[in-house]
């Protein structure tokens, strides 16, 4: 195959992907939502994010961990509190990461 038939495919599909979403997005930036509906936006990223990183603690590369056997899911929790009780984002990655790092050598 050659590679200009490859970069011709990933600009196109980047281009119906950025069309596919700006239109939309430009078309409803120009709208005025009702405060319930923009309340209710505002829950989305949120629960994306929980999705995302609560399938990786309780099934990292997707297999289920026994609980107690689990580093991630003993790293994530003080990483939670780190980060609910001082809401520094980065302080919280560092904090999760030497977590992760001290379960792992403890669980073996």
């Amino acid at each position: 195959m050659k590679s200009t038939y490859v970069w011709a495919i990933v600009a196109g599909m980047g281009l119906a992907n950025y069309t596919v979403r700006f239109i939309p997005m430009a078309l409803m930036a120009r709208l005025e939502f009702p405060k319930t509906v923009q309340r209710w936006l505002s829950f989305i990223p949120v629960s994306v994010m929980a999705a995302l990183v609560v399938g990786e603690v309780l099934r990292p590369d997707g297999k289920w961990l026994p609980p107690l056997e689990n580093p991630y899911l003993f790293a994530a929790l003080p990483t939670a509190f780190v980060y609910y009780k001082w809401r520094n984002f980065l302080g919280t990655t560092v904090v999760g990461i030497l977590f992760y790092l001290a379960f792992k050598a403890l669980l073996g």
